[in-house]
């Protein structure tokens, strides 16, 4: 029986380095611990592909990465005194570069890690900091009436808030959408690996990095207009990962494949992801937490088919955009009917619309 090979792990590959800078003179040019660094992230892929979430999913296996996707580099063990000006910085086995520095470093903090990212319209330095002395924010805020609200995210309008305010979706990717097909087209047209085409492709590149930052500095202004208002926010537990999912195919006793709506489906899911719910939520509750104020996330199960008024089940398509409660009268806008719905849950831990919605539902098929 031949030996069995021993198995590789974060210890035996960092080991290995030394052996693969003999085998490959170009190692010697990089940086020790940014190969280190590397081999800590193959670890963690690894990981999260074996141990899975916490509901025990796992996720795809990890696959190697062309060295033109790899567009990061970090050093673990980074120093101030790299910083020789206000505008340089000396890298090891890089040199001295000169750089922008967005803002300056605040004093008391210790930089940790410095990572290297290459984006469509340059490079950029990221700085991790760590200061123990600064004491961990805690939010003290108790919601009332007065002082919270609660926000329904949606397509029509990106966010309606429990007081009636609208916010209007600004669709950046939809407005580009005309010249991004443009550029790919004509991309896509230029030979493979030619000059014309990468230079397109940056093109590419470089309006979507627009769209990105367009949404997210609209994240950021939202945020904080809501959260100089309020104290309290109640908002959606949304899980937009299952929510923008390709539809199941369907088929017949011949096994032949049959219309499942995924096309109509596909014009949803570009609404959603343009609106970027999932970073608007992060970002909430980042400025929430670094105000001292409270963002608390209530599960959305019922709230578009429930009456805000007597709790009664009023059934509504994803197109009917108006709620009429046939029980006790009361019209609104559905997204309205569903941010007041949040914040009376928010404010009510004990009423729960699962046992009240059966509870009428019952009552109703009696009658």
């Amino acid at each position: 029986m031949p030996e069995l090979r021993e198995q590789p792990d974060y210890y035996s590959q960092k080991r290995s380095l030394v052996q693969l800078k003999k085998d490959r003179p170009w190692y010697e040019e990089v940086h020790s611990q940014v190969l280190q660094d590397m081999v800590k992230r193959v670890k963690l892929a690894f990981d999260r592909y074996l141990a899975g979430d916490k509901d025990g999913k796992r996720s795809g296996k990890p696959r190697r990465k062309a060295k033109h996707r790899y567009r990061t580099f970090t050093y673990p063990q980074a120093d101030l005194t790299w910083l020789t000006s206000a505008n340089k910085i000396k890298l090891p086995k890089v040199g001295e570069i000169r750089f922008i520095l967005h803002r300056p470093l605040p004093p008391g903090f210790d930089v940790k890690t410095i990572s290297i990212t290459k984006k469509a319209d340059g490079f950029y330095i990221t700085f991790s900091l760590e200061d123990k002395s600064v004491p961990e924010i805690s939010s003290d805020v108790v919601p009332t009436e007065d002082n919270s609200t609660a926000i329904d995210l949606g397509c029509e309008y990106f966010a309606t808030l429990a007081d009636g305010t609208t916010i209007a979706p600004p669709k950046y990717f939809r407005a580009a959408q005309e010249k991004l097909v443009k550029l790919q087209q004509k991309a896509s047209a230029r030979p493979k690996g030619s000059r014309a085409r990468k230079l397109l492709y940056r093109k590419v590149a470089k309006l979507h990095q627009k769209i990105a930052r367009q949404r997210k500095q609209f994240h950021f202004e939202k945020a904080k207009e809501i959260l100089n208002q309020y104290d309290a926010v109640f908002v959606e537990d949304l899980t937009v990962k299952n929510m923008v999912r390709r539809n199941k195919p369907k088929q017949d006793e011949k096994g032949n494949y049959l219309p499942n709506k995924q096309k109509a489906k596909s014009g949803l899911n570009k609404s959603i992801l343009d609106c970027g719910w999932s970073q608007f939520l992060d970002i909430l509750s980042l400025k929430a937490e670094r105000a001292g104020l409270k963002v608390v996330k209530i599960n959305p199960r019922g709230t578009s088919q429930v009456c805000v008024n007597c709790l009664n089940r009023v059934d509504k398509q994803l197109s009917d955009r108006w709620h009429c409660c046939y029980h006790c009268g009361v019209m609104m806008p559905r997204d309205w009917n569903s941010a007041l719905l949040l914040k009376k849950l928010g404010l009510d831990e004990a009423l729960s619309i699962k046992c009240s919605t059966s509870r009428k539902r019952s009552q109703h098929r009696t009658r």
